[in-house]
């Protein structure tokens, strides 16, 4: 008996949609490539329920005559390509003609569509591939095309979709990489009836300020530099952010022939740009758009058409380097000043005189652990009784969350000392190495968990609020963990659809500025994908234990370093920070003995 047979049409399109068409911001990318090929300048994007019950795009483009219109929903049916050969001189953004195809088959499809020759359009109806009906309708130039109900036939598809603001956070994501790149098309984003995004035809910087900054100011593009190189192989030209202007939440952006794409190779190759310039916390944002033969690159190798293939990736990576440092160098104009020299420095001035060295006063007695708002926030003088937590310590079995060693003596009794950046505390087994702002930042990860558990965080009222603007998607995230930021101690009130007012602030951080504390807070949940409230209360005690820590390399006296190393000793984790970094190292009597 034969046992291999074709599938129905109906079950290989589900098949493909399966790679094509995984969740909302799929069908959006396919739509929106789809209205741009078509020479659209106008494009409308209408979604409801986070595209679960609609996502709609209408757009001007040339529109579909009636044979066209239904033969679009064939599966490799396509305008873009006529034989392989095409594959490697590509224009367009689509070009495999299995995205219409894939969407009918899991959804509900309404399209209707007409070229500016024909006086009446064509509308059809499509539900789970099977045509409901085909009929001449009245309607504008161009193609609008709703998709209703997504997987309402693959039920198994939907249960695994996330929550609503999840999804509309990866449709905005999804939106930003396409209208970053076409600033001469107007886009609009609507969500349950709400404008989310209104963009205008402009320039690339007025769209980059446009999404991710304040239109009318110019602040976030202000921050950057123009890199433009030409060359035979590749034109590169964007913009890349001032080494001062950097932080930890970067805009990462690279785009090829107009297409969006990742590409690790050329990422390393503006961080190597960056060398000595930032920080190892903190990232640069830039927006780089390449211009190069399509014969040189390969963009069929993914469903997503986001990775792409370079037949000379090396060349480029040393072009785009070169480039991003040229662009840097230009404009850092400041005179570079060595400190450690003596006397006066010979920088030439208008009027002919050398720079004297600056005369600094330091007042030794300051002590920033004795003022309010360092460790401790609430109270004066570090905190009495601790030593009875250690009663009977000596005879604690050697496990994971007791201490390296059940001979370590008592914090209060142990010699201690610091070298530069590092707490030495002598033992019987040997020396125990601490870092001392790993360690001030686990004991605040805990203490904020526990807050964030028992609502118990401490609010300090600000007395000037400040106004936190935030982008579309931060702000459907902010909504996500906002009880648990005003349970750890911020009061926030929604000013605007993009702002928020910060009226108070956990008192761990008082003397802090709170908005970056937030944007960091806000670019740690989006960039480690916490997608449950316990993963995001993680990442929202771990960036805020990190911005309030004693900063690494402060000079702490005899009572501070015993308190943090007391209070550390006490967690059931000390070795390690929640993101797994390295506390406390212990150099044995016998390893010590090797050195000589």
């Amino acid at each position: 008996m034969d046992i291999i047979h074709l599938l129905p049409d109906s079950v290989a399109n589900q098949i493909a949609a399966g790679e094509v068409i995984q969740r909302p911001a799929s069908c959006l990318k396919e739509l929106v490539e789809n209205s741009l090929d078509a020479g659209a300048t106008r494009v409308q994007v209408i979604v409801r329920d986070a595209g679960r019950t609609l996502l709609q795009v209408i757009d001007n483009g040339v529109g579909m005559s009636e044979m066209d219109a239904r033969l679009a929903f064939e599966r490799h049916a396509t305008s873009k390509i006529r034989e392989a050969q095409d594959l490697f001189s590509l224009r367009t953004m689509g070009f495999r003609g299995e995205a219409l195809a894939s969407i009918c088959a899991v959804a509900q499809v309404e399209m209707t569509t007409r070229r500016a020759e024909d006086e009446t359009g064509t509308l059809i109806e499509i539900h789970g591939s099977d045509v409901i009906r085909q009929e001449v309708c009245s309607c504008p130039v161009g193609t609008n095309i709703k998709v209703s109900n997504l997987f309402f036939n693959v039920p198994v598809r939907r249960k695994f979709l996330k929550s609503d603001q999840t999804e509309l956070r990866n449709l905005l994501t999804e939106f930003y990489h396409i209208v970053l790149v076409y600033p001469k098309v107007a886009f609009t984003f609507v969500h349950n009836d709400e404008i989310v995004l209104e963009l205008p035809v402009g320039t690339e910087k007025q769209r980059i300020e446009a999404v991710f900054g304040n239109p009318k100011r110019n602040v976030y593009t202000s921050n950057f530099v123009d890199v433009n190189t030409e060359t035979d192989l590749v034109s590169i030209r964007g913009f890349v952010i001032k080494p001062e202007s950097a932080t930890r939440k970067a805009e990462q952006y690279f785009f090829v022939n107009g297409r969006y794409m990742r590409h690790p190779y050329f990422l390393k190759a503006v961080q190597t740009a960056y060398s000595g310039m930032l920080t190892a916390d903190y990232q640069p944002s830039f927006f780089i758009y390449f211009d190069i033969n399509p014969e040189a690159i390969d963009v069929n190798i993914h469903p997503t058409k986001t990775e792409i293939k370079f037949a000379d990736e090396q060349a480029i990576f040393q072009i785009l380097m070169a480039s991003a440092r040229e662009a840097l160098g230009k404009f850092s104009l400041a005179p570079q000043i060595d400190f450690d020299t003596t006397g006066s420095i010979d920088i030439p001035l208008p009027t002919g005189r050398p720079v004297e060295r600056p005369q600094v006063t330091v007042d030794p007695h300051y002590n920033p652990f004795h003022t309010r708002g360092a460790i401790y926030p609430d109270r004066q003088q570090p905190v009495k009784g601790w030593e009875s937590l250690y009663e009977g310590l000596s005879n604690t079995q050697n496990t994971p969350s007791t201490p390296i060693n059940p001979s370590i003596p008592i914090v209060d009794s142990a010699p201690l000392w610091q070298h530069g950046k590092y707490v030495f505390m002598s033992t019987e087994e040997g020396l125990l190495l601490i870092h001392p702002h790993r360690a001030h930042a686990a004991v605040l990860y805990a203490q904020f968990m526990e807050q964030i558990a028992h609502a118990q965080g401490a609010m300090q009222q600000l007395l000037f609020p400040e106004v936190l603007s935030l982008q579309p998607d931060e702000m459907i995230l902010i909504e996500q963990i906002l009880s648990d930021l005003r349970t750890i101690g911020f009061e926030l009130e929604q000013l605007s659809p993009d702002s928020y007012s910060i009226q108070g602030v956990p008192a761990q951080i008082v003397n802090q500025s709170p908005i970056p504390v937030l944007q960091d807070i806000l670019h740690q949940v989006r960039t480690y994908g916490a997608s449950t409230q316990e993963q995001w209360r993680k990442q929202i005690a771990a960036s805020l234990a990190e911005q309030a820590a004693i900063p690494t390399g402060k000079s702490l006296t005899d009572s501070e370093m015993r308190d943090i190393v007391t209070r550390l000793m006490a967690l059931p984790n000390y070795r390690r920070t929640a993101d797994g970094k390295t506390i406390v190292s212990l150099v044995t009597d016998e390893e010590l003995s090797k050195r000589f």
